[in-house]
């Protein structure tokens, strides 16, 4: 029975669901999943096999299409939750939780839906089901939810390839628990979604290479999303003439090819101790690095690669040993669309507004802008064979990554040599994979200078 043009009612559940669904006979919604997300994702929507694994270009609807089935079949099956977990708790809000408050809105249910952010959570009102957030970085709090209505059924795994232990991805599985209601229909699925940048991560070995009946593992790519107007086209049209290696992955999904890599020596690991008596003094109410009391050769390094809309701007945030040749990184700004004043309030929110800061000199205007906003920025000494003498600066060190730094690791376990035709290295490195790597190089310029080689 409809009760307006946007919504019907189903009378055994005392659900309202929108009119683009179909109220079957038997009280059963049935979703028209074409005017709902489009083409290319009828058997990921269908699937109730344990894990749902899904690698792709971007733009290909993944994370789109993930927040799209989570949303409608938490309304479907009033018995589910969800856990919804990235590396780092603090990518959550401008990734799931955003898609997930659109999927909610494309559904048109926004009436049926209450949206915290503090903490981060969705209640569907009808029954009390959630949506719980959590991160890698504080493990306890994954291991520990218990829900107060049903079962956590469902967890979704954004970005996956950012998890870099199967141990970790193990202690997950192991968290969704507790038996389904009998006669419910109910059955425990995780999904995982990425982009595949690297043919030697524990993912591909697991889901892809020998599946198991209780896995689909599937790829897409940015041809099965019909949205896509022509100037999104042509970003990946030139992106397949100027850097093939780049469209096989973000372009079509396939598993990135590593080999000759650039920096080999580099863990990562969590630290909060650098060395016996020097500790980070952190403001712990909200987690900001309010000072650094080292050793005098252990100091701070910041670095600046500008971006807008095709590459990200790139802020490094670490330390350098010069007397143990180690190299630690504690932070990162990695983001697209940034103007300079919202650069100068992404460095001022992360606690770093007074550190000195060595920025591409490519772009002195944008350095006078965020000076004038009060950070203290200077630009970057370029000189000949610059980038491989920093390279070679840099491979003296160990590097110690800090596990929150997911778009570095994403970086250096990419940055590579380039090949010719042939397949030979040359000598420089690929324009890829590159604003956190030319970020760190600029931040460790002043240490390049002394080692005579100018940056």
């Amino acid at each position: 029975m409809k009760i307006s043009s946007q919504y019907v009612f189903d009378y055994q559940k005392r659900i309202l669901f929108p009119a683009r669904y179909t109220l079957q006979k038997d009280g059963k919604v049935e979703v028209k999943l074409p005017e709902v997300v489009g083409k290319g994702y009828g058997t990921f929507w269908r699937w109730k096999g344990r894990y749902r694994v899904v690698k792709g270009s971007r733009a290909s609807k993944k994370s789109k299409t993930s927040a799209l089935w989570f949303i409608t079949n938490m309304m479907k099956y009033p018995d589910a939750n969800t856990l919804v977990v990235r590396k780092t708790f603090r990518t959550l809000k401008d990734s799931c939780f955003t898609e997930l408050k659109w999927a909610i809105r494309r559904l048109g249910v926004d009436a049926f839906w209450d949206i915290k952010e503090s903490p981060l959570e969705m209640t569907y009102r009808p029954t009390g089901q959630k949506i719980y957030f959590r991160g890698l970085d504080d493990p306890l709090k994954v291991t520990s939810i218990t829900v107060d209505r049903g079962v956590l059924s469902w967890m979704w795994i954004e970005e996956a390839y950012e998890i870099g232990s199967e141990d970790d991805f193990n202690m997950l599985d192991e968290s969704i628990r507790g038996a389904v209601p009998e006669g419910s229909g109910l059955f425990k699925q995780i999904t995982l979604t990425f982009n595949p940048w690297n043919e030697h991560h524990w993912l591909k070995k697991r889901f892809f290479d020998n599946p198991d009946e209780e896995t689909l593992a599937m790829t897409t790519d940015y041809k099965c999303n019909e949205w896509l107007d022509e100037a999104d086209k042509k970003v990946f049209e030139t992106m397949r003439e100027q850097n093939p290696r780049r469209y096989n992955v973000a372009g079509l999904g396939d598993w990135g090819i590593v080999d000759g890599l650039v920096y080999e020596n580099w863990k990562e690991e969590t630290f909060d101790l650098i060395s016996k008596n020097d500790y980070l003094k952190l403001d712990e109410t909200s987690r900001k690095v309010r000072s650094f009391v080292f050793r005098e050769d252990i100091q701070s390094a910041f670095g600046l690669d500008f971006g807008y809309t095709n590459d990200p701007s790139a802020l490094f945030a670490g330390f350098i040993d010069t007397e143990h040749k180690k190299i630690y990184v504690w932070d990162e700004m990695y983001e697209n669309g940034l103007s300079n004043h919202k650069i100068f309030e992404r460095i001022q929110s992360m606690g770093y507004g007074k550190e000195k800061i060595t920025a591409d000199c490519a772009e002195p205007k944008s350095i006078d802008q965020l000076r004038g906003y009060g950070l203290r920025v200077d630009g970057a000494e370029k000189g000949k064979d610059s980038i491989n003498n920093g390279i070679q600066f840099i491979q003296d060190f160990e590097i110690i990554i800090h596990p929150r730094c997911t778009n570095f690791l994403t970086e250096i376990s990419n940055y590579t040599w380039e090949k010719d035709k042939l397949g030979n290295k040359l000598n420089r490195p690929i324009d890829d994979f590159n604003h956190l790597m030319d970020a760190m190089r600029y931040a460790l310029e002043s240490h390049i200078v002394k080692g005579r080689w100018l940056f």
